[in-house]
């Protein structure tokens, strides 16, 4: 024997392989370090208090993104030649909603201070209290987007003030909020809301038109959205914990999102509340759809375009 044994190789490592990441990009070009955006996926529903679920959502967000068209027809360009590198799973924390949101924070923050678009797939609402406590460090002219079918403004629920329900509670104590899509509420949120000023544009559906331009001059220089899939109507989005009837379309949502990112500097986002077992698989499409949405108008459009 001349030398040591060399390890066998594994079966099929040469044949070509789909990653399990967002778009099923392959690791090169791809890597932290390269890529504009960064896909944190964070599988926690530890504070549901309808349906749970919504910790399969990252999963089958990456999963149905595989199908999706690298090319956006609406931009003409592929989103995905800045490059979008798929971190690992925060695991989550079971014992306390306070610490898990501590540790989403930690996980965002280094990609938060080194200006990357950070899209965190959550997981329930409060996963979003700690990936905007990381952009707040960093942006001292944040605001946040929150659409949601739900008003989220609770001191606090079912014995937490960090759960999904105080989400926009605690995300208001740390930068201005504007709150979209709204058509659920407590007296207390209610009273909040007017006591403190909060900008809220309820969804009034064929009744009237969501104000833009309104909603935009609420928003400050950079911008972190904030998207509870129950914004949308459950006819159409119906795996989700905790459906509100009569909620926006697709088209809305999606022209609102343009003319922020157009006027406004994304820098980053989330996609929340994905239950793929409460409805069917398009579901899981059209959130994974709205995640490469988001990432297109985040680095094509606007004062943050990244080119």
């Amino acid at each position: 024997m001349t030398g040591p044994m060399k390890p066998p190789q594994a079966p099929g490592l040469d044949l070509p392989l789909s990653p399990f990441t967002f778009l099923g990009l392959e690791a090169d070009g791809n890597t932290y370090h390269q890529a504009a955006t960064v896909v944190l996926p964070v599988p926690y529903d530890g504070t549901a208090s309808f349906k749970s679920g919504a910790r399969e959502g990252p999963d089958a967000i990456i999963s149905a993104s595989r199908e999706l068209e690298e090319y956006d027809a609406e931009l003409q360009r592929d989103p995905c030649s800045m490059g979008i590198h798929t971190a690992s799973a925060v695991e989550p924390h079971m014992g306390s909603p306070e610490k898990m949101v501590a540790r989403v924070a930690q996980a965002v923050a280094p990609a938060a201070e080194e200006r990357k678009l950070v899209a965190t797939l959550g997981g329930d609402h409060s996963v979003s209290i700690g990936a905007v406590r990381a952009f707040a460090s960093q942006h001292s002219d944040l605001s946040v987007l929150y659409l949601d079918a739900h008003a989220d403004l609770r001191q606090e629920y079912l014995g937490t003030a960090w759960g999904h329900a105080s989400a926009a509670r605690r995300i208001s104590e740390m930068c201005p909020l504007v709150l979209v899509g709204v058509r659920s509420m407590s007296r207390e949120e209610a009273e909040f809301i007017e006591g403190s000023n909060t900008p809220c544009f309820p969804h009034a559906g064929d009744e009237g038109a969501l104000p833009v331009e309104d909603v935009i001059g609420t928003l400050s220089p950079s911008v972190y959205i904030s998207m509870d899939l129950d914004v949308f109507d459950p006819s159409f989005m119906a795996a989700v914990g905790t459906p509100v009837p009569g909620g926006m379309g697709w088209y809305q949502v999606l022209h609102l999102l343009r003319q922020v990112a157009s006027a406004r500097r994304i820098v980053g986002f989330d996609v929340v509340e994905l239950s793929p077992r409460e409805g069917p698989a398009a579901c899981a499409f059209t959130a994974a759809a709205l995640v490469y949405k988001l990432i297109g108008y985040g680095i094509a459009l606007g004062p943050g375009a990244r080119r």
